[in-house]
């Protein structure tokens, strides 16, 4: 127990004194997002949060986990290093999208090869148990690809990936620490300090913001603990915390992200355009156009986040596929409802 609390606070403490630091040389060597079209501020602010993120986050695991009772943890780390370096390099001098694929490809391979985070089974959902390992290394790296980007393409206002982070990794540290999997509650308490740290500087106004060094850092954790959750439920299935339907439960923890993208995609689809094609159709921007801060629309993405999580822990015995059904008949609704309410007035305040 004692080693998750350190592990929060190590994070927490380093990332808060480095912020200040970062911010002070990105000001001096003049490295700064510039307000444009498709962005949400209007003032040039330093977009090297994510190194910050990433000093609390990987100090503080390496010190708290001990490598000899969790010797994944050294792939962990190298797929953690790669996505770093992507991000950082995006940062400073912006990468091409195939070339960011390509090394959130590599890091995804090390993690399903050499650590061992691999969906080996669906529980049921779609009929399907015990998956075969031709199936399930494409299913991997592709839920590890969707759920790093997912939160990079929601990173569009202040404090919402920081927040749906510390929502993500509180909720699943949690778990991981009540079924004794201690190691990873290290890993996602120690985000959720890192994160904390940063939303000091992260809430409006932004002093920094985390880039796509932070945003990418954040992708990898969460998808490395919600397949881990998917996974060892199965090997806790006496225990008390034990989740029914635990595809859908991980898909409603992680439905902010997951459900913005595939309703973008889907857009962009529809319009005849590419589903990387940038606009201004993600969930975040309908509430600024409703007139919302952008801290009530993190505030209100943030709730509806915990509403979801709730959801599916009252409902997870109506097993994955119903439920899943659910999740995105709700979320739809939802979505739906506030882009009616919310481009006419858009429209009107540009007219």
């Amino acid at each position: 127990m004692f080693d998750v609390i350190l592990s929060f606070i190590t994070a927490f403490m380093i990332t808060y004194l480095a912020i200040p630091s970062i911010i002070n040389v990105a000001r001096v060597k003049n490295l700064f997002d510039e307000p444009g079209e498709r962005t949400s501020h209007s003032s040039s602010v330093p977009t090297l949060g994510g190194l910050g993120i990433f000093a609390g986050l990987i100090f503080s695991v390496t010190f708290w986990t001990p490598f000899t009772v969790f010797s994944e943890l050294q792939y962990i780390l190298c797929a953690l290093i790669i996505i770093f370096l992507i991000g950082a390099k995006d940062d400073i001098v912006p990468l091409t999208p195939k070339k960011k694929l390509i090394g959130q490809i590599l890091a995804a391979l090390i993690l399903i090869f050499k650590a061992d985070v691999r969906l080996t089974s669906l529980y049921g959902l779609f009929g399907v148990g015990v998956i075969p390992e031709y199936v399930s290394i494409p299913l991997t790296l592709f839920t590890i690809i969707v759920i790093i980007n997912s939160v990079n393409l929601i990173d569009g206002i202040n404090g919402l990936s920081g927040s749906i982070g510390v929502i993500v990794s509180v909720t699943l540290g949690y778990w991981f620490f009540q079924t004794n999997h201690i190691q990873l509650a290290v890993i996602a308490f120690a985000l959720s300090g890192s994160l904390i740290a940063f939303l000091k500087y992260n809430f409006s106004p932004a002093k920094i913001f985390m880039g796509d060094t932070g945003s990418l850092i954040v992708g990898l954790i969460m998808a490395i603990l919600a397949i881990s959750f998917i996974e060892m439920n199965s090997k806790v299935m006496d225990h008390p915390y034990a989740f029914k339907s635990v595809p859908a439960v991980a898909f409603g923890i992680l439905i902010i992200p997951l459900f913005d993208t595939l309703r973008v995609f889907t857009i962009r689809i529809l319009n005849g355009k590419s589903p990387l094609y940038p606009d201004r159709n993600h969930i975040h921007h309908l509430l600024l156009d409703l007139g919302l801060s952008h801290m009530q629309a993190t505030g209100v993405l943030s709730i509806v986040n915990i509403g979801f999580i709730s959801l599916v822990y009252f409902l997870q015995h109506l097993g994955s596929f119903y439920l899943i059904i659910i999740l995105v008949l709700l979320a739809s609704l939802l979505s739906t409802l506030l882009f009616l309410v919310a481009r006419p007035r858009s429209k009107a305040s540009m007219s």
